[in-house]
Order: structure tokens, then sequence, then C-alpha cells
């Protein structure tokens, strides 16, 4: 059984629809063992078909879903998860994430939280997490009931988004940050500094980005159904990165979102 979050893991967020079941399969037959998905990417029975296709044994995957930000009361929380249980169909989920917080803190973090741990002790969920929390909130919602346990804060964090101050205070409450969109939506292929220390470590910029963040000791979610792509991508984990290298992906920081929805909170 995996007990703590793989530090490299596969995005399924807008995966092409009919294309997720295989790329999740070749991941994981690659060497992935953590696939991240959610509620609202629609995608979960595909997630599960892929893990069952896979041949990998069910307890050497970490599977994480998330629960959309309009379901976190009681009731419609625990009618969500069983939903997400049934279309995964992988046995107990071994991550759910609260996918945004509660605007305005509408339902409360300690009733979503007790939410969470009736999940569990229904065994739908392993573990639980949150996404998407700014530092007071994740500082609020670890003070909370049941807050203590919390694996993970998951928000973008890129070259272009180092989030330095969120990644910091996440870090030291002593929770794991994983980043999602950490090419900066594709940008990072053509960036002409990734580009340039690229070429030095004979490398590709995307595999530059990853190896920052885990350098950041960051969770990584990289994203592609192209097995070839896929093992370009887990292959960045060889890479290492000197100070220089990281002095000047550090000064990208433009602190630009791509992900800030109406309902986000003030970051």
């Amino acid at each position: 059984m995996v007990e703590t979050i793989p530090s490299f893991g596969l995005g399924t967020f807008r995966v092409a629809a009919g294309k997720t079941a295989q790329s999740v399969k070749s991941a994981l037959q690659l060497g992935y063992r953590h696939i991240d998905t959610a509620q609202y990417y629609d995608n979960e029975a595909e997630v599960g078909q892929g893990v069952r296709d896979s041949g990998i044994p069910r307890e050497d995957v970490w599977v994480t879903t998330k629960v959309w930000w309009e379901r976190l009361r009681r009731d419609d929380l625990i009618a969500s998860l069983k939903e997400s249980h049934r279309k995964l169909d992988i046995g107990t989920i071994d991550l759910a994430l609260i996918h945004w917080p509660s605007p305005d803190s509408v339902v409360s973090i300690a009733e979503t939280l007790a939410a969470l741990q009736e999940a569990q002790k229904l065994g739908l969920i392993r573990h639980y997490g949150v996404s998407n929390f700014t530092a007071p909130l994740l500082e609020a919602a670890l003070a909370a009931p049941g807050g203590g346990t919390i694996v993970t804060n998951q928000f973008e964090v890129s070259p272009f988004l180092a989030n330095r101050a969120l990644v910091e205070a996440t870090q030291k409450l002593g929770v794991k940050v994983t980043a999602y969109m950490p090419l900066g939506e594709g940008r990072a292929h053509t960036d002409p500094t990734l580009a340039d220390i690229a070429k030095k470590h004979g490398a590709t910029p995307a595999q530059v980005t990853f190896a920052w963040l885990l350098s950041r000791q960051i969770v990584v979610l990289s994203a592609s159904t192209n097995p070839e792509h896929q093992q370009v991508n887990w292959d960045a984990q060889k890479l290492k990165l000197d100070a220089e290298d990281i002095a000047r992906i550090d000064a990208l920081d433009e602190g630009k979102r791509n992900a800030n929805p109406p309902f986000a909170p003030k970051w």
C-alpha cells in the first residue's frame, strides 16, 4: 500500500475524450504510481479503467480525486464521494481533495472536514487534503477538528508563477505542496531561458521545469497522453539542476495566474 503521496504523478485535466484510460494505463506501465483526477474533469470512470487495465497491483497505485466546491456540505460531499467511488471502481480512493475552498466560507471548513472523516470511516477514501487554499485558509483548516491530517495543498505553480510565499507557508505548516499547470499552460515549452538550460543538460524544457519543482520538494503533476512524452517527463526525476540554473528559473516568475475563476479565494 502506498502510504505517502508519490512525488511525480500524471494529471488528467482536459485530456481528450476517449484517451484517458489508455493514458493512465501507459503511464502506470512506465512506472508512474500517482494519478490525479477530479469529479469536475468528468473522467473518473476512464481513470479507473486505466488503473484496472494497467496490470499494476491496485495497492501500488495512488489515485487522487477532488470534490467540487459546490458540494462541500456534509450530505452532498458524502454523495459526491460515493459517486467517485462508483465511477473509479478501484476500491477505496487514496486521496480526496477539496477542489476549491467554499467562497466566503459559506460552508464551514469544520463541516467539510467532518464529512471527509466520515467518508474515511465509510471506506470511501484513505486520506484527504485541500486544493487552491491560501495560507490563512490552510491555517484555519489545520486548526479545525480533523485538520491535522491534511495531506497536501494542491495549487498552481510554474516558472511563471513560482508562488513562493504560499509554497513556503504550506511547507512550514508540514503540508506537502502539489503543483498543477507546472508548464504554465504549455508556455514552458517555448521559453528561451528554459530552452537554454535544457540544451545545457541535453534535456527538454519540460524536464527542466519538473526538475526545478522537484528541487523545491514540490509534488509534480505532468500531463501527456503520448507514452513517449510520458517517459521523457518521467525521466525528469534524474535531472539535477545547479544553483545557476535554479536562479535563472526563479527569475522567470511573473506572478500571473492561469487558474483564477470568479469563485477563487483572494490570493
